[in-house]
């Protein structure tokens, strides 16, 4: 007979993005035994079968718990809440009214702002071709998603209930890097304040060195050299096409 989950036999598959970055802060507050993996996205490793028998989109991240596989970044943070946040400490009961808030603002991330500031980054920093359509149409977009988070941080801590939890995991490292497309965080006093409250808690460093992500100061200045390549396309006339 076969065991029943929790295996506790957790082995995450990511990379240091904003999708690959969420579920490790769950992993890492709950403070869970986990061997990290790095899947070079620049390498198109996501796409090897090895990863696709795991993640058939062909996606970063993935979790595999004994012989169980979880893909994509939400559905993993709802797996390891239900396994292994036994105490709720960063969900809710199963059923409560907290719980399907915290479920509404987790699929506003996934459906909403993930998608649309991801294609803001898209146009605005790695788009073959200048399109000032494109970049405005998804900025004006990741603008408008933000100013629905600063309506509820502008009177709350945190986006569900009185605690932290995996909606806030979720939208965080997406909002944190919006000023990659020049948006003006300062704007949105109560989500700046929010974006600051997580960065302060120990397991967030934690979490973004599992996923090998960049440090800040890095990651701005090879954002601000893609800014300057796209805006010299615009000058020149010449795409990459």
């Amino acid at each position: 007979m076969s065991l029943s989950p929790p295996y506790n036999q957790l082995s995450y598959y990511t990379f240091g993005t904003p999708n690959g970055i969420k579920p490790a802060l769950l992993l890492e507050e709950l403070g869970l035994k986990y061997d990290s993996h790095s899947v070079n996205i620049m390498k198109n490793e996501q796409k090897e079968q090895w990863f696709l028998d795991i993640n058939p989109n062909g996606r970063i991240p993935a979790l595999k718990d004994g012989d169980l596989r979880v893909f994509e970044s939400g559905a993993i943070m709802l797996y390891v809440a239900d396994l292994y946040d036994k105490e709720k400490k960063f969900t809710y009961e199963h059923g409560s009214e907290l719980y399907y808030e915290m479920i509404s603002w987790l699929m506003f991330q996934m459906g909403g702002l993930g998608p649309m500031q991801g294609q803001a980054n898209h146009f605005r920093l790695m788009a073959p071709v200048y399109d000032e359509y494109g970049m405005k149409r998804y900025i004006d977009e990741t603008k408008r998603l933000i100013s629905v988070l600063e309506i509820r941080l502008s009177k709350a801590d945190w986006l569900a209930g009185d605690k932290y939890t995996i909606a806030d995991m979720a939208s965080w490292p997406w909002v944190k890097g919006a000023g990659s497309v020049e948006i003006d965080l300062s704007e949105y006093p109560g989500v700046e304040k929010w974006i600051k409250r997580i960065a302060e808690r120990p397991a967030t460093e934690k979490a973004k060195a599992a996923c090998g992500a960049m440090p800040d100061d890095q990651m701005k200045e090879m954002m601000a050299g893609m800014k300057a390549k796209m805006d010299a396309r615009k000058e020149t006339k010449k795409d990459e096409l």
